[in-house]
């Protein structure tokens, strides 16, 4: 159960990974944050996501570590609060009028498995936490 426990609390880290993947990070931040042609509103969602990420992993976090014992409850909520930033960017391209990347982007960003690596990241830590509950389960 311990496993599972720190699984999820990894994935909640990484809710602070937008901020600096999209502001920090000179080289994905000049896609985001720092992209000229981004209007300001577009910036005003971007930062919204990204507060939203650090959020959510805090509020997963503090409910998989303040409480004990974590309950089975507790751990749904706080797998539920690490997946929800993940699950909505795997989403979003549901959308018309979206993609992974803006146009002047398409070529410089690297696939890997012919996925962006937004998309791959997105999948990877939505099969952790699919392991984590996997784990969690088989232990409880």
């Amino acid at each position: 159960m311990q496993v599972a426990r720190w699984l999820v609390g990894f994935v909640c880290l990484l809710g602070v990974g937008g901020f600096f993947a999209d502001f920090v990070i000179w080289e994905t931040a000049k896609q985001h944050m720092k992209n000229p042609a981004w209007t300001q509103h577009a910036k005003f969602h971007n930062a919204q996501t990204m507060l939203m990420g650090i959020g959510l992993g805090f509020l997963g976090g503090v409910v998989l570590f303040a409480f004990r014992p974590l309950t089975v409850t507790g751990f749904l909520i706080a797998s539920g609060a690490a997946s929800l930033y993940w699950i909505s960017m795997i989403l979003a391209p549901l959308f018309p009028g979206t993609d992974w990347s803006d146009p002047e982007f398409k070529t410089s960003t690297p696939r890997v498995l012919g996925l962006h690596p937004q998309q791959l990241l997105a999948y990877t830590v939505i099969g952790i936490l699919v392991l984590a509950l996997l784990l969690f389960e088989m232990f409880r």
